[in-house]
């Protein structure tokens, strides 16, 4: 097969005379394919790939006003939740023509803030945020700043108002934690993420929720970090072992699995966990993960289109989208006897 390269000379006009449409039919598949018809469109991708034509970002925004940029903030980018997040909004948003920066924290505010600044001397056109902490002043004070059209996504800092997409974790880990409770588990350990996060004090609210509504005495709250190495290190330094343990998501809840395993119990059998994400891989796990669903890919392609509403300049009907959770019953509970 013959290799492409580029060619560099190529401009939107040698695009629109090799595809037989007008320069503003090229234009338009560029910065709104949705406004063109299948048809053009392919023959415009066609024409722009032969030719190995790469628009001029930077002359493109100096004549037109508009970047075409979006900025992701999530917390880890090695999470795969977080990723289907970003996978859902892009799905929807590159539709619309835009181009994507996704920037990890680290879980860290102040990296948090150093990628915020960064990403508003790029000139992003509109941001989706997965916040850090608890509270962020320095975030809330350039953005109070700012003219950039910002949503959160599945985590928020609650002093500031802006359209939020998330999933009601209270319902789900309340729920859930009803479960194991009606199968006759009375001790258990909630390992929390991030103490501060607003995902993170929904979901404990939910555990105690449950815990308080059938007068169990006998649990404990430990607070980490929504990691597999979290889970797993917390559960070594449990100086008793419950009947059941809540982990505060999927890879929390299999780094507790690891742990038990090496000290010896056998999950379900001496102790059933459960998670809450319900990841791809947690129905592979070794036993199969009991969890929460969320409607990940939902809420990122439902975030990524409230954006382009607010980037269009529409008023937003409902400014808290709170979407529904599951219980996905797998291998890792058992009844107590």
């Amino acid at each position: 097969m013959k290799s492409k390269t580029a060619n560099n000379s190529a401009n939107i006009k040698n695009v629109a005379q090799l595809a037989g449409v007008s320069i503003s039919t090229v234009s338009r598949v560029i910065n709104n394919p949705d406004s063109v018809s299948e048809e053009l469109r392919s023959r415009v991708k066609n024409a722009i790939e032969k030719l190995g034509y790469h628009p001029n970002q930077i002359a493109r925004s100096l004549r037109t006003g508009s970047t075409k940029l979006i900025g992701f903030i999530i917390p880890d980018i090695t999470n795969p939740a977080f990723l289907m997040m970003v996978k859902g909004a892009e799905d929807f948003l590159k539709r619309k023509g835009y181009t994507f920066i996704v920037c990890g924290t680290d879980h860290s505010t102040h990296e948090e803030t150093k990628l915020l600044r960064a990403l508003l001397s790029q000139n992003v056109e509109g941001m989706i945020v997965t916040c850090s902490g608890g509270q962020n002043s320095d975030f809330s004070h350039i953005i109070h700043s700012s003219n950039v059209k910002m949503v959160f996504m599945d985590r928020r800092y609650e002093n500031l108002n802006m359209p939020y997409v998330g999933v009601d974790n209270a319902d789900g880990v309340e729920r859930i934690t009803d479960y194991l409770i009606e199968l006759g588990h009375r001790s258990l350990v909630y390992l929390s993420g991030e103490r501060n996060t607003s995902s993170a004090k929904e979901r404990l609210r939910g555990f105690m929720s449950s815990v308080q509504k059938h007068g169990i005495e006998d649990f404990q709250v430990m607070y980490g970090k929504f990691t597999f190495e979290s889970g797993y290190e917390l559960t070594k330094k449990l100086k008793k072992v419950p009947s059941a343990v809540i982990g505060g998501n999927d890879l929390v809840a299999l780094g507790a699995i690891e742990a038990l395993l090496q000290m010896g119990y056998s999950v379900p059998e001496d102790v059933s966990v459960v998670g809450f994400d319900d990841m791809f891989y947690s129905k592979y796990s070794k036993p199969s993960l009991t969890t929460v669903r969320q409607p990940i890919y939902e809420m990122g392609y439902t975030t990524g289109k409230i954006l382009w509403q607010l980037l269009c300049g529409n008023r937003i009907k409902r400014h808290n989208l709170i979407l529904k959770t599951e219980i996905v019953l797998r291998e890792t509970v058992k009844r107590r006897v």
